[in-house]
């Protein structure tokens, strides 16, 4: 009887998984109608592709923006964005070096330092040894360095350019780098990171000549301080659907860009992350994959903007990879309805595109290795490594 048992429940459990697994693979899709539009900027083109020196480089990277995401912003937003707008583009291989599928850590790396590192990693090589990174190299020369982000500041991408630990997860030791990090402009969440890991580093930001702000709306009176911390609490490292003020990320970049321009005469470098297309992704949510696509294209915008009025300065936008194995299955443009369907919860090691404005931009046309992009930005802004 007990066998019989045994055997019944052993039968009932394969039946359950097999049930469930079943139910994961024809998940239903994710649909969503957009009702909040915006114009797309049609840059001039002056400049662009222009074999003549650079002086600023924005490089904007979308946290698991592969095309499909790309492409769900745009016919959601009838069929245009900034970025499609774009005449130099490529496709970037995204593995780590011991992973066929990146994570944001070994990805963030291979850009902010041209080497490819493990899985995890934030800055260092798979033996644990440093890494310079983009803002350590260029702020040493005379470059001005910022970063921004919609993720913690302690955020796997962001980190990637000023911290060098063995582990994402070092959330106290990463905070510690921070303190002694080469740029003059950093934003990102969140208050409650340092309360909870390192609370006495936010006193040490003000004492390395930080001015520390909570929110972006104080930063064009803080544009004569000698470098800026915008540390803003956790909302906004959340969706824009959950609360985040749509209005963070584009401010915040335009803010660091007239910052930064006005700190050297040298030239600027920027990193500015939309982080949360990523976990848009992740959740197998469409809204806020469109929703989050659009907010980045928006900070785009502003860098476009600048270079337009700037003449020397290279923009560079791309993924650190494709989250979701997403496809679009349906759509409308003139009502701006999309339809999605998602491979899996995770990454996926699909080429995600790049796209460049500006002199030096057809640097970036073709296949190429994420490590490329760290060489390139340093061979367009002539500097030898």
């Amino acid at each position: 009887m007990k066998n019989k048992i045994f055997s019944f429940l052993f039968v009932f459990f394969c039946v359950t998984v097999a049930f469930s697994q079943n139910k994961e693979k024809t998940k239903a899709p994710s649909s969503y109608q957009n009702t909040e539009f915006h114009t797309d900027y049609k840059p001039n083109y002056k400049n662009d592709g222009l074999n003549k020196p650079v002086k600023n480089v924005i490089l904007l990277i979308g946290d698991g923006m592969g095309l499909a995401q790309t492409s769900a912003g745009m016919y959601a937003n009838h069929n245009t964005l900034t970025i499609s707008n774009l005449k130099n583009i490529g496709l970037i291989k995204t593995f780590s070096l011991n992973d066929f599928i990146t994570d944001s850590a070994a990805a963030g790396t291979a850009y902010a330092t041209g080497k490819k590192t493990k899985n995890g990693c934030i800055g260092v090589d798979s033996l644990g040894n440093k890494l310079p990174n983009m803002t350590e190299i260029l702020s040493p020369l005379g470059y001005a360095t910022g970063i921004v982000t919609t993720d913690k500041i302690t955020g796997a991408t962001p980190s990637a350019f000023y911290a060098h630990q063995i582990k994402r997860n070092m959330t106290k030791e990463i905070l510690e780098d921070l303190v002694n990090t080469k740029a003059l402009f950093i934003a990102g969440s969140s208050v409650k990171d340092f309360e909870k890991n390192n609370p006495e580093k936010l006193d040490a930001l003000k004492k390395k000549n930080f001015k520390v702000l909570h929110d972006y709306k104080n930063l064009p009176l803080s544009m004569e301080a000698e470098k800026i911390a915008l540390i803003c609490d956790e909302m906004n490292a959340k969706f824009i659907s959950e609360g985040r003020d749509p209005n963070y990320l584009k401010e915040t970049t335009a803010q660091a860009i007239k910052f930064l321009s006005n700190k050297s005469k040298k030239g600027f470098f920027l990193m500015v992350e939309g982080a949360q297309i990523d976990w848009a992704s992740h959740n197998n949510v469409i809204e806020n994959v469109v929703r989050e696509v659009l907010d980045f294209d928006k900070a785009v915008e502003e860098a476009l903007k600048f270079a337009d009025k700037n003449g020397e300065t290279l923009v560079i936008i791309t993924a650190d990879h494709e989250t979701g194995g997403m496809s679009l299955s349906n759509g409308n443009i003139e009502k701006g309805y999309i339809k999605a369907h998602f491979a899996t919860s995770g990454h996926s090691p699909i080429m995600v595109p790049v796209y460049a404005y500006g002199p030096q931009a057809q640097l970036f046309r073709g296949v190429q290795d994420n490590t490329e992009i760290f060489s390139k930005i340093l061979s367009a802004l002539q500097v030898k490594k």
